[in-house]
Parts: C-alpha cells; sequence; structure tokens
C-alpha cells in the first residue's frame, strides 16, 4: 500500500533523512521510535504527502505521491497528531465531520458515521458540542481520532498521538487504539519515543537513528536479535536498573506478545520504561 523507495530529505542543506526505503505491510501496525530528532516525523510527514523528498519516491496504492496527486491521495490517509490539531472555533462534531461537509456528505450519513465513530473510540456522545477548550486531553485525542476516521481511510497515521498525555489518561488510550487497530484491520503508522508503547501497538518496529533505519523487526527481535550495538543502547535507556531483572525484566520481555499494557509513558530522562502488569 505504501512504499518508500531511495527517499531523502535535508533541511537548510542539514540531512535529516539519508537514503530510506521501507514498505509498510498492508493491515498491520508499524512503530517508528527512536530518539529525538531521528527522523520519525519527517517520515510519517513525507508519507502523508505533508512535505516532499528531496530525492526518491514514495508510492501510495500504486500512485506517486506527487504535489498534484497527494492533494487526491490525502483523502485516503487519516492524519493524527501529538496535540490533536483540532480547530479551536469548532465543537467535536464540527471538526470530525469538516471533510466529510465539505465533500457533500448529507445529513443522515453523516449522524450514521459519527455515532459509529463516538461508538468505537468510546467519546461520550453527550459532548460533541463541545469545543476543544473544555474537553481534557484524552477526549481531544479521541475527537482527532474519529476525524482522522471519518472518511474511513485505508491508511491511518499518527505522529506522537499520546505524548502530551498524563499517565493514567495515556495508559487508557493505549488499550483502545489497539482495540481499534484490531478491529479496523487498517495500516496503520504510528510514531512514538516509548519502547513499551511501541510493543504493545506495533507488529513491526522500525528503530531510527540520525535519519537512518537501524532496524526493522518485532519488538521481541529488537531486544533478543539487536542489528547493532546502537539498538541495545536504546532498550536499556529505557530500563532502569531494577527492570533488568526478575518479575519486571519478565515483563517488558511479554510486552511483544501483548501480555502486558505498558503504563508509563516516555520522559526526557530516557529512563521511563517500567512496565506493571
Amino acid at each position: 500500500m505504501l512504499e518508500l523507495q531511495g527517499v531523502t530529505k535535508s533541511y537548510a542543506g542539514v540531512p535529516v533523512l539519508h537514503p530510506t526505503d521501507l514498505a509498510l505491510p498492508d493491515g498491520r501496525t508499524t512503530v517508528l521510535i527512536g530518539p529525538s530528532g531521528c527522523g520519525k516525523s519527517t517520515l510519517v510527514r513525507l508519507m502523508a504527502g505533508l512535505i516532499r523528498p528531496d530525492a526518491g519516491v514514495v508510492a501510495f496504492d500504486g500512485h506517486e505521491m506527487t504535489d498534484k496527486a497527494s492533494r487526491k491521495l490525502r483523502q485516503s490517509i487519516g492524519f493524527v497528531v501529538q496535540d490533536g490539531g483540532l480547530f479551536p472555533h469548532l465543537t467535536a462534531r464540527g471538526n470530525v465531520t469538516l471533510l466529510a461537509r465539505h465533500l457533500g456528505w448529507k445529513g443522515g450519513p453523516i449522524r450514521e458515521r459519527l455515532n459509529e465513530l463516538t461508538e468505537l473510540t468510546h467519546f461520550p456522545a453527550d459532548r460533541l458540542d463541545n469545543y476543544p477548550a473544555q474537553m481534557s486531553g484524552g477526549q481531544r485525542q479521541r475527537v482527532s481520532l474519529m476525524r482522522a476516521l471519518m472518511l474511513d481511510p485505508p491508511l491511518l497515521l499518527l505522529d506522537e498521538p499520546l505524548g502530551a498525555l498524563d499517565p493514567l489518561i495515556r495508559s487508557d488510550l493505549q488499550a483502545d487504539l489497539k482495540a481499534v487497530f484490531q478491529k479496523l484491520h487498517k495500516t496503520v503508522v504510528l510514531v512514538t519515543h516509548d519502547l513499551g508503547e511501541a510493543g504493545f501497538l506495533g507488529d513491526l518496529l522500525v528503530l531510527m537513528q540520525q535519519g537512518r533505519i537501524v532496524q526493522q523487526d518485532s519488538f521481541r527481535n529488537l531486544i533478543d536479535k539487536p542489528a547493532e550495538a546502537f539498538v541495545t543502547r536504546f532498550i536499556n535507556a529505557q530500563r532502569r536498573p531494577q527492570d533488568l531483572q526478575g518479575e519486571r525484566h519478565e515483563a517488558f520481555q511479554l510486552a511483544a506478545s501483548g501480555g502486558v499494557h505498558p503504563r508509563v509513558p516516555y520522559s526526557d530522562d530516557g529512563l521511563s520504561a517500567s512496565i506493571r502488569r
């Protein structure tokens, strides 16, 4: 569905993405992970057609993502950003249905789709007429997810969608996102700093460093079969010493199979991968 071939990107002459090849598995969740500034967000913005590569090809459903084609292709791509990106002057209902109304959808189909999405995302229907400033952070992200899903796109891109949320809200949304991904069977690309979150949500993890893909693999293989020393350093940097032993280490390992739910998000000190049952 989505393939990148030899894609590069620089800003002010500084390379942020070196020649990159990546093919996304259809109907699965791919997680882009790595330290800040490694090129994750640039990569997902290229996938969305929001920026153009300096070289190489981004192809979606067999069509190159050119400037002209991307305007049409973006209707087949749902995009969720970290802070939700909601229009503050529109209600939740207005934000979710904006593009559908622009495309000429009528009232009945809009109401039916909105009802489906509020049920799917567990958004309270009695809050649909609230403005973003009247919502919690978790509610804003649910609205952003509903908006991304409104046209039922085959591809869903999420750039740090949970990064600004507190641990309890983030935990709930992780579980809800996983349920949504499993139910809809869409092709999903998610960006995160948090290795536990990546292991919980992702079928394929793509670990990046300084604009390059270091390893594409399952969560368990990143831990057990690192491609190079950086992979091990990145994993160890997200675990406290006590997490390397006993039950907590076992929980971290089992996250690869979905048997544990990561509860603590990434923090800038890089030592926040404590995962509990």
